[in-house]
């Protein structure tokens, strides 16, 4: 097995995700198994009680791990499904430790950093790469060299060499060179303070990565290896491009892959990037455009809606479309005018996400495209807005809300199932990963995923809150289609409603899974290829009314 360490320098929020990832993606298209490993020095267990301001969205693997969203990123650009196990915080180093110290596995031993919790940092890296099946695993270190809460795993890696070998260990610092435009040049000295650093707790990178804002001079880049002491055709320039998916052909272009190649006496193999030039072309030459409205409450921050946004690229590239995203803050929707804010949309979206606050503005946004007829996708809690929504306003069930809102509403049509009850903590305590989801025969939904005459599809799932069961009954009486369903799963769950639609709408389908979790450039996730379809077909027509045509139970 073959280990790729990449480590950053001079400021945090480089882009060291995407640079592995897109080193990742060279590497698959040269017919490597490979996997991906996210190293997060905070004391955290996971991601999942973190704020989605600070840390971003919470990407959730098949198994259920609440993860970094570069977990995401690996997963959409190496085409694969990350084992559990592949984010690794100190939170999870130090718990294990401590535990098998009380169990007596270190006994007449006084436990410390070295060697105790170094050999944990590296078992659980071989064992993310054992689980894969890997051939080469890349193995991303957050933070920024100097950081004190890096220190122990900067160490961990740096015993790899002697433990693997020269020939099966590579270490890649990726660093930032900025551009002073009143002098009109390129400035070398944090990077060459960073590598400096990285030297100084053994580590001597065998590649430099520089980020940049345009692509580097060639006599800059020759600075750089004289400084570093890398030769100058291992210094990559990781510039601005216009879309992420841009940066693996421009890496492969100057010529990473065969670097990597030489340093881990791989076979020079040609690599197989059409996927990547053909994503490329559609983003930058669209034959049509369309723009989403997104209502959310964490618009300020993007990230936090990472997945989404590729999802809704990814549904770009199948239908041959620009998606331009407008942001709209749901807490403005709660009063403003719903006009000046969605007329010009060509479809809605309600993410998911947690909390009361910017939720009457979400329930505006999806009677606005229940009544004017705008295709609307519901994700999670965007799902349980659209019922709140039908429910007050279609079914008659004045004051209709969520329990996690309103714990005292009359009619609580969303609410916790008996089994979340006796929860205490919330780490780690929802309905998470891969779920199957039974899809109804006839409806939009099914016929989205390919199975017209219906049939079971997995979603990947992150919620405490259900559909009140006891609801399903009148709302269905009032024309709204339950389309999927969760099947019975080891005694729990089943007829969870899964998925809604209205029958006579151009398009209007929510779930209450992630699909975005599982989309990627090369498989669109079926609800958002779909919904952006529609939204292409939309030209704003004539409200569809109040009620929509009744449909079976």
């Amino acid at each position: 097995m073959k280990y790729i360490f990449v480590t950053g320098g001079v400021v945090s929020s480089l882009g060291k995700g995407v640079a592995s990832a897109s080193l990742g993606a060279l590497l698959r298209a040269r017919g490597y198994k490979v996997t991906a490993v996210k190293i997060d020095p905070y004391i955290n267990i996971d991601a999942g009680t973190m704020r989605p301001y600070e840390h971003g969205e919470v990407f959730v693997t098949a198994s259920g791990a609440e993860t970094d969203l570069d977990i995401g990123n690996y997963e959409r650009f190496l085409d694969l499904d990350i084992p559990a196990g592949s984010n690794i915080t100190t939170g999870q180093v130090y718990l294990e430790v401590i535990r098998k110290e009380r169990a007596g596995d270190y006994l007449s031993q006084t436990v410390q950093v070295i060697p105790h919790v170094t050999d944990e940092i590296k078992r659980r890296i071989r064992a993310a790469g054992e689980n894969a099946g890997a051939e080469i695993v890349l193995i991303e270190v957050g933070g920024t060299v100097g950081d004190i809460e890096s220190l122990p795993f900067l160490e961990a890696i740096r015993q790899f060499k002697f433990d693997e070998g020269d020939e099966n260990v590579l270490y890649l610092h990726l660093t930032l060179v900025p551009y002073l435009g009143t002098s009109n040049e390129f400035k070398t000295k944090p990077t060459q303070h960073s590598v400096a650093e990285l030297r100084s707790v053994g580590i001597s990178p065998d590649i430099v990565m520089v980020r940049s804002k345009e692509k580097l001079p060639s006599d800059i880049t020759r600075k750089i290896a004289l400084f570093t002491s890398v030769r100058e055709n291992r210094v990559f320039s990781s510039y601005d491009v216009g879309h992420v998916y841009e940066l693996p052909l421009a890496l492969e272009e100057q010529g990473l892959g065969k670097a990597v190649e030489d340093l881990l006496g791989l076979e020079r193999t040609h690599p197989n990037l059409g996927v990547w030039q053909n994503a490329v072309r559609t983003i930058k030459q669209p034959k049509n455009e369309v723009t989403i409205a997104l209502a959310g409450k964490y618009t300020e921050m993007p990230d936090a809606y990472l997945s989404l946004l590729e999802s809704l690229t990814h549904a770009g590239i199948a239908n041959d479309a620009r998606v331009n995203i407008k942001w709209v803050n749901a807490e403005e929707l709660a009063g403003g005018d719903l006009e000046a804010q969605l007329g010009d949309a060509d479809g809605i979206l309600v993410p998911g996400g947690f909390g009361i606050r910017g939720i009457e503005g979400k329930v505006r946004a999806a009677e606005y495209a229940r009544t004017r007829g705008v295709p609307y996708l519901g994700i999670c809690l965007g799902m349980q807005i659209a019922v709140i929504e039908y429910a007050r306003h279609v079914a008659g069930l004045a004051g209709a809300n969520s329990a996690e809102f309103d714990p005292y509403a009359p009619h609580k049509v969303i609410d916790l199932m008996p089994e979340q009850l006796e929860v205490e903590g919330l780490g780690g305590t929802m309905r998470l990963g891969d779920w199957p989801m039974d899809l109804r025969a006839g409806t939009k939904i099914a016929e989205l995923y390919g199975v017209p005459q219906g049939g079971t599809v997995r979603e990947r799932h992150r919620h405490r809150f259900e559909v009140n069961p006891a609801y399903t009954g009148p709302l269905q009486d009032a024309g709204l289609v339950i389309s999927g369903v969760t099947p019975g799963v080891e005694g729990r769950g089943a007829g969870l409603v899964e998925s809604i639609e209205i029958p006579g709408h151009p398009f209007f389908v929510a779930l209450q899974a992630h699909p975005e979790f599982k989309s990627r450039p090369m498989r669109p996730s079926p609800p958002f290829a779909g919904f952006v379809a529609a939204a292409l077909r939309s030209d704003q027509p004539s409200a569809v009314g109040g009620q929509p045509e009744k449909a079976g139970a």
